[in-house]
């Protein structure tokens, strides 16, 4: 299937919310990083920053930094409605407000694009869309995957996920997923379970770890698979 970006609902965080989401320790920021799925995050943006080492991955960035932005500017306002709607989905205890957690998201992601055509020039952003990634293996010592694997369980199969896991495990030397519950409900993701017993049939460890962070209710675990 052809991407469409007319299919994405770009949505950026920033580090401090990588640091949350995945554990990160300031030492395991120095490791080599891949972000897969990063969209419009200024994760990279803020980690080149402060002379960390970063690629990321997404078919979204086969599209120019204005094209990108024009998608983030129609889908910002919906996504506002949306989580105002259903307040009792999330935890208010960084942002007080749907408004207010729209803005910090869409600072991130302005952060994000003026950093994009520099970034992309010089390969830290990647066009690239699981489950093939143009990666050596091992080629990464962590990579990180948020919002996209058991988030869109309702719209991505199980062999997607098995296919998909097995990629990042053959990249990089330790994986971390976040969250493993689906978007919006709130409720584990129902691929979880044979994913995780895929994973063990291939000798891979695995740990399923609670987080500080927590904004969509119940999404405060991350997968972590070692795989050496």
């Amino acid at each position: 299937m052809v991407f469409q970006l007319e299919n994405v609902v770009p949505w950026g965080r920033s580090l401090n919310d990588y640091q949350g989401m995945f554990n990160l320790t300031t030492a395991e920021l120095g490791l080599n990083l891949l972000d897969c799925g990063g969209g419009p995050a200024s994760f990279n943006t803020e980690m080149t920053a402060q002379g960390y080492r970063v690629t990321s991955c997404d078919p979204v960035y086969q599209f120019t930094a204005a094209q990108i932005n024009d998608r983030i500017q129609a889908t910002y306002q919906p996504i506002v409605d949306g989580v105002a709607a259903h307040p009792e989905r999330f935890v208010w205890q960084h942002y007080q407000s749907p408004t207010q957690m729209a803005e910090s998201r869409l600072a991130a992601m302005q952060q994000f694009l003026l950093d994009f055509p520099q970034g992309l020039q010089s390969g830290r952003y990647v066009v690239a869309e699981l489950p093939h990634l143009p990666f050596a293996a091992a080629q990464f010592e962590l990579a990180l995957c948020s919002h996209l694997l058991f988030t869109y369980g309702n719209i991505l199969s199980l062999e997607f996920h098995q296919q998909a896991v097995a990629e990042l495990c053959r990249v990089a030397r330790q994986v971390r997923i976040f969250p493993l519950v689906e978007q919006f409900s709130g409720q584990p993701s129902p691929h979880l379970p044979s994913v995780l017993q895929h994973l063990h049939q291939r000798g891979y460890e695995t740990e399923i770890i609670t987080v500080a962070y927590e904004f969509q209710r119940g999404g405060n675990q991350m997968l972590q698979i070692r795989t050496v």
